[in-house]
């Protein structure tokens, strides 16, 4: 008897696990129950599958006209467009640097080369990566970091830091010396053939390094391995120039740069802070993101974790003081492309799918649900009687026919929970927040969910 109650016990603890664990017949029938196929959700099912959640959500009782006045405003430099590519950081940062050489020589027609700067960023970053296969050489091939390497050689997207060190190094020139090209607005075909190439190379530089070639050796023949690189660049984007006349004036790319787009002594890293609002961590902490950058010798994305009300605090003083800021966020949460109007009440997903999205921004982070994804430049706040933002908004990178006339406006309650990262000179951060930068980093692996290029 006691050995009977003992198995009917087994029996229907294995049964409960089985039930907790699987989705057995029993627990399917249950969940078929959630859909009663009413006539109303037979409805919804059928113009949800004919026309789209996001048309279907879209919020009508938020649909009225937007108020689109704007107490203070930086004026802006005319839209661009980085088409099919990952280039918005680079956008970003060169939209910023232009408004400052417009204002220095007094024109209101200039855009930046992208595709120059870009080109010695995919070589750069071909360079950081050549390196790092050579740096991690002693280490197995299936190792976290080395694995990290291979998945990722290079990409189009990038941060602040990678406009920083590029610039400086290379310099600027306007985008009529160097155009773009069908392959610097389409950059995906030709980024794959090159991560192809460099793969093929970091195997190799391994292999002679098992075989006994020494480090100075595989200095060498890394550098043979760039000029396959190089030259795949300059069929894929032209030749950099080095030297250029525009409007009867003889330039380097680095003279153009230090004569217009920086005033004397300013270093685009020294001076400037990177701030970011991420919930997930500890506020109050400087975080270091390994292999976080562009170039080997330049500098990884370094950031100062702040309270979204300390971050604001910045933000308003520095547009207050007409500067731009390089801004990213979570681009595509809650944004109505047509209107280019960011707001949270701007789709109803929970009716229309019978259901709530209940995560905060700490959550939605911890779980890979949202991050970074995209680069603006912050020109404009509205601010209410008490000094707070209202509504704020971005000079964006996708061409004059997005959103509203090729910008976007963000409600502040929009922002506080998707803006990431902003870029704003040190002279707007209070001593408190320089005090931070003091402290030794906390450094995280490259593989961190806060390693999120802008795109």
């Amino acid at each position: 008897m006691k050995k009977a109650i003992i198995y009917t016990l087994a029996m229907m603890f294995c049964m409960l696990a089985s039930a907790q664990t699987s989705i057995t017949p029993e627990v399917l029938k249950q969940l078929e129950g959630s859909y009663t196929g009413t006539p109303a959700e037979k409805a919804l099912r059928n113009a949800i599958s004919n026309v789209g959640i996001a048309k279907m959500a879209i919020n009508q009782e938020n649909a009225g006209a937007k108020d689109k006045h704007f107490g203070i405003e930086i004026k802006n430099t005319g839209i661009t467009d980085q088409k099919s590519s990952g280039r918005c950081w680079l956008f970003t940062g060169l939209n910023v640097l232009r408004g400052r050489a417009m204002k220095k020589l007094g024109t209101k027609d200039l855009v930046l080369s992208q595709c120059y700067l870009f080109f010695y960023d995919q070589l750069e970053k071909s360079n950081l990566f050549l390196q790092g296969i050579i740096d991690t050489r002693k280490q197995p091939v299936d190792s976290e970091m080395v694995r990290w390497l291979f998945q990722h050689p290079l990409s189009d997207g990038g941060t602040y830091t990678g406009v920083a060190d590029l610039a400086t190094k290379y310099g600027v020139v306007p985008a009529d010396i160097m155009p773009e090209t069908y392959v610097s607005n389409s950059t995906s075909e030709f980024c794959g053939h090159l991560k192809r190439k460099l793969r093929e190379f970091g195997i190799t530089l391994r292999e002679k390094s098992e075989a006994g070639m020494g480090e100075k050796q595989l200095q060498a023949l890394k550098v043979e391995q760039l000029g396959t690189v190089y030259r795949m660049l300059v069929m894929a984007y032209g030749v950099p120039p080095t030297k250029f006349t525009w409007e009867d004036k003889s330039y380097t790319p680095q003279e153009f740069f230090k004569a217009y787009c920086i005033e004397d002594g300013e270093d685009l890293n020294k001076d400037y802070v990177m701030l970011m609002n991420d919930p997930s961590r500890p506020f109050g902490k400087v975080y270091e993101i390994d292999y976080d950058r562009h170039v080997y010798d330049g500098h990884n994305w370094l950031y100062v974790n702040l309270p979204i009300e300390e971050l604001e605090s910045i933000a308003i003083a520095s547009l207050k003081d007409s500067s731009q800021i390089y801004f990213s966020c979570d681009v595509n949460k809650f944004l109505d492309r047509t209107t280019g109007i960011a707001d949270l009440a701007n789709f109803d997903y929970g009716s229309l799918l019978g259901t709530t999205f209940g995560m905060n921004k700490k959550q939605r982070i911890q779980t890979f649900d949202s991050g970074s994804t995209h680069a603006m430049t912050l020109m404009a706040v509205d601010l209410d009687g008490q000094g707070k933002a209202k509504k704020w908004k971005v000079e964006n990178s996708w061409g004059s026919d997005s959103g509203a006339n090729g910008y976007i406006i963000m409600t502040d309650e929009w922002f506080r929970e998707y803006m990431f990262r902003i870029v704003a000179n040190r002279r707007y951060c209070p001593a408190s927040v320089l005090d931070l930068l003091k402290q030794k980093p906390v450094r995280l692996p490259a593989w961190d969910p806060m390693f999120s290029e802008e795109d």
